[in-house]
């Protein structure tokens, strides 16, 4: 039985616009909630009810109140979003210095490396010999202040 709450308003067949502003309207608090369990990150459950309401809007015309609820209908779409993301992050490459599973863009990585070392020399050009030899033997050949001192 259908409940009231979600029922479509008229018995004429929505438009795909009207079923996702809806749906969204309805149900966006308990899609938000289930995939933000599933998914453990705010921003990826909210990026999760997003491509699913758009997913409605562009399958509105298929929707049959008849075989399932406008409720029921939504959540089936977001399960396979989230199945999508994470076999989305499953195949994403995770660098060594990123280990969130983020996409990186290699050429940036590797130009803003660069533009790091390059200032970095600069800097140590800028100071004594004796405090550039105190900073790269302590921080970049992790030698003890001691061994440094000494």
């Amino acid at each position: 039985m259908v409940s009231r709450d979600d029922s479509l308003a008229s018995d004429k067949p929505a438009s795909p616009e009207s079923l996702a502003r809806e749906g969204y309207a309805r149900h966006g608090g308990e899609l938000y909630r289930f995939a933000l369990s599933r998914l453990s990150d705010e921003g990826a459950a909210q990026d999760a009810v997003q491509e699913t309401i758009v997913r409605a809007w562009r399958a509105g015309d298929r929707f049959d109140p008849t075989t399932a609820t406008l409720r029921t209908w939504l959540f089936a779409i977001l399960k396979n979003v989230i199945i999508d993301h994470a076999r989305s992050r499953a195949r994403a490459p995770i660098s060594s210095d990123n280990q969130d599973g983020r996409e990186d863009d290699v050429m940036t990585d590797h130009a803003d490396t660069l533009a790091d070392t390059d200032l970095l020399t600069r800097a140590l050009g800028l100071i004594s010999h004796d405090h550039r030899t105190a900073i790269v033997e302590t921080y970049l050949r992790d030698r003890s202040y001691d061994d440094v001192a000494a």
